[in-house]
């Protein structure tokens, strides 16, 4: 008989129903594998095993298994720790519950007691989530965030605004509305360390721009068209809380003397008028806006830590952001009055910088 043949014959024996004869077995396979016999398992007590009780005569199937007996519970920090290895867990109803307890342990401390963890630990392992596929875990972040202490977020501002930066450029909407949830925060807590520290000011303007569909500056070659805001943008919800954070990142940038009334500081102090002007310096390197002996500036990764650099740069986004805001008004609304109020305080605040210049 050839190969081919026995071949066809082994194919053949696949699709015959063999004829099973009364009063006997079917036969086993022969990858059968027995798996009738029990285990049987035991706990003896620790003190019976410390007294080397001999254990011969049990029987053989018994497994024994040494446990500690202590009645103290894991510790508060260990509860901790442990909850923050599980924020990379698979599941995202775990990732929420562990940042659910984070939250919770976080808030319920003692007023002046430390964290469980550093901040410069628990951090790096929160941000991730920003981009995180599960709505639920991103809101529970945004919550964990603000319970965290304020006076201690300043040390941690450029790495935070650095996953901002890159969630507010993400392709998903609710990704993006999350992003300027954790800007508003930082804002709220550390402003004037967002838009001074490397790339806080530059960085974050550029973002906007594309994130609103803006033309910007002529070195750079974005689209003019209108940016489409997914479905979060069905009632333009996406669109005023965008020009709300806006809004709040550039009364923050251009310093707290924008909030204040010059006039009513120097008529207080009459007869002597613009005399802040004639004092010594506040700050060192005053001058140091000007680059006298300095290496070529890189904008984007450069800082800028006066109120009155911020607003000289920002002169090369101000025609593009009011051609914007202009176009937005005109759509009448909530957005409508929304982007109104951002154009006011635009032209208040680089008119203010205008008028403090010249005087």
């Amino acid at each position: 008989m050839g190969s081919s043949a026995r071949k066809k014959k082994d194919k053949q024996k696949d699709f015959q129903k063999p004829k099973l004869k009364v009063g006997k077995v079917k036969s086993k396979p022969s990858n059968f594998t027995d798996t009738s016999f029990r285990s049987k398992c035991e706990d003896f007590p620790l003190t019976i095993l410390q007294r080397n009780v001999p254990i011969a005569n049990h029987d053989p199937g018994i497994v024994l298994k040494q446990q500690s007996i202590g009645t103290s519970a894991p510790s508060a920090n260990a509860l901790f720790t442990h909850h923050l290895s599980l924020l990379s867990h698979r599941s995202d109803t775990q990732r929420r519950e562990s940042l659910a307890y984070l939250t919770t342990a976080i808030t319920t401390r003692r007023v002046e007691s430390p964290l469980h963890q550093p901040l410069a630990i628990i951090i790096p392992k929160l941000l991730p989530l920003l981009q995180d596929g599960s709505n639920s875990v991103r809101v529970q972040l945004v919550k964990l965030l603000w319970s965290l202490p304020e006076d201690e977020i300043e040390e941690h501002v450029h790495l935070l605004l650095l996953y901002t930066q890159l969630g507010m450029n993400h392709l998903a909407a609710d990704i993006r509305w999350t992003a300027l949830d954790i800007l508003e925060w930082l804002l709220a807590v550390a402003g004037n360390e967002v838009v001074s520290c490397a790339g806080g000011w530059t960085r974050t303007l550029n973002c906007f721009l594309v994130l609103l569909g803006w033309q910007g500056n002529e070195t750079t070659k974005w689209s003019s068209g209108k940016a489409s805001f997914g479905k979060a943008s069905s009632e333009g919800k996406m669109l005023v809380k965008q020009l709300n954070v806006l809004m709040s990142f550039l009364r923050e940038g251009f310093g707290p003397q924008y909030q204040s009334s010059e006039e009513v500081e120097n008529a207080s102090n009459f007869p002597l008028w613009h005399a802040e002007q004639h004092l010594l310096p506040k700050q060192s390197s005053c001058f140091d806006h000007l680059n006298l002996f300095g290496r070529a500036r890189e904008e984007e990764t450069d800082f800028y830590d006066d109120a009155e650099d911020r607003a000289r740069l920002f002169n090369r986004y101000q025609p593009a952001v009011e051609h914007g805001l202009q176009s937005v008004t005109r759509e009448g609304g909530e957005v409508g009055r929304t982007a109104a109020a951002a154009l006011k305080t635009v032209k208040e605040c680089m008119r203010f910088h205008q008028d403090d210049k010249v005087s």
